[in-house]
């Protein structure tokens, strides 16, 4: 079964039996109330007033009885209301009010979120962007032309998903068009839909599990400067420790004073070790002392920040060799995670960066950023499409907990979910 089917169920039309019989079934229903209705008795307009005056007769005798109890009653009701003293009546309601307090403000249980209640809530943005525009276009045309299809190609592109992408399935989508003789734009939405699906899952092959070694994993991260790469290592580090690994992190960003610190600080906050070394400092011979490390104290995981100056590639790409020929010096087969952090909310300005970036280093994954504040999430179906790599992290929020490993049904279900 395929990524679009286990999402959203396979569409089964109805058999012509079934239907013929539904419909006989309704048609008996119907006539059967109709013969009901007309057999009922109907009261005539002559004994429902006298039905009505005889029920009013019988309210007042009622309410004059009412009375004249509640008159006979009252010396009773003195008598008590003396008895009780205006300092036991306090204490009464001073009870009163404790006990309603307590029903009115129970305690609640923090009920923890799920990771589809994770993506849902990241991608709604995205989704709610998305299904809007969708919705509008479907609204504005009555048949399947060319401007329909140019019109749709807009709007993909519009949503993120990239020129490539947009393009690729506004020409499938018009061989579908003319293989199915498709007139009105609704017969088209699951199909869009569908192609979608089938555009990120590609020949089922993901490759979004990360590489965990029986011993020392080695991770280096890449990426510019802001997309939020420090803090995901920083989250990472609490995630792996929380499930028992040692952990311990490289701050190989020697040229950002401030780099150094911010994780540093993640350290200190998740309590893990940090390899630093001196202002300026040689990011390869940092990231030498924290591979020695790593094996001698016998780490699981070693995360290694490094500087993200992408305006000036040349220099950048000869750091990240020269890192990568001292990890290998110590751990041939490392690194053994090499990932791109992408600020989501950045768009189509992401895959340029993973553009750039594939080109001067080898990556195996992504760790998608802030996804939970932009609308801007379909820039991961342009990253599979053009780039064919994996995303394998992505940051669901501010929280020290909102990071995970990278689902693409999860995430295919809270990007589409409520548009079929």
């Amino acid at each position: 079964m395929g990524l679009f089917d286990r999402l959203f169920g396979k569409k089964e039309e109805p058999k012509i039996e079934e239907v013929v019989k539904e419909a006989l079934e309704n048609l008996d229903l119907y006539e059967d109330v109709e013969s009901a209705l007309t057999e009922t008795d109907v009261v005539p307009q002559e004994e429902a007033e006298v039905e009505i005056v005889e029920q009013a007769d019988l309210q007042e005798e009622k309410i004059q009885y009412t009375v004249e109890e509640s008159l006979d009653s009252e010396p009773v009701v003195e008598v008590q209301q003396e008895e009780v003293s205006d300092e036991e009546k306090l204490e009464h309601e001073e009870t009163v009010e404790e006990n309603n307090s307590e029903v009115l403000e129970p305690e609640r249980p923090q009920v923890e979120e799920t990771v589809q209640e994770k993506y849902d809530r990241s991608l709604k943005k995205t989704r709610t962007g998305f299904g809007a525009r969708l919705n509008a276009f479907f609204a504005n045309f009555r048949s399947v032309d060319e401007e329909f299809f140019e019109e749709l190609e807009e709007l993909l592109i519009m949503s993120d998903v990239g020129v490539q992408v947009a393009s690729n399935l506004t020409e499938e989508l018009r061989y579908e068009a003319k293989l199915e003789n498709a007139k009105k734009p609704e017969a088209l939405r699951r199909v869009i839909i569908e192609k979608l699906v089938e555009l990120y899952e590609k020949d089922g092959n993901y490759d979004e599990s990360i590489h965990f070694q029986d011993g020392l994993t080695v991770m280096l991260f890449v990426g510019v400067n802001g997309v939020g790469k420090t803090t995901s290592i920083g989250k990472l580090a609490h995630r792996y420790k929380q499930a028992g690994k040692k952990v311990m992190l490289v701050a190989a960003d020697t040229f950002r004073a401030g780099a150094v610190a911010q994780l540093a600080e993640w350290g200190r906050r998740v309590d893990v070790p940090v390899v630093t070394g001196p202002e300026k400092a040689d990011p390869a011979s940092v990231v030498f002392d924290g591979m020695e490390r790593a094996v001698a104290e016998g780490i699981d995981i070693l995360m290694i920040d490094t500087a993200g100056r992408l305006q000036n590639k040349d220099n950048l790409m000869a750091e990240l060799e020269k890192i990568g020929r001292i990890i290998k010096r110590v751990v041939p087969e490392a690194p053994h995670e090499t990932f791109l952090a992408l600020d989501a909310s950045t768009g189509q300005n992401a895959l340029v960066q993973a553009k750039e970036f594939s080109k001067i280093t080898p990556l195996t994954g992504i760790v998608l950023t802030k996804i939970d504040g932009t609308a801007r999430g379909g820039v991961v179906l342009a990253i599979r499409e053009e780039l064919n790599i994996p995303v394998k992290l992505i940051g669901f929020g501010e929280k020290i907990d909102d990071i995970g490993e990278f689902n693409s049904e999860n995430f295919m279900k809270g990007l589409l979910e409520g548009l079929i």
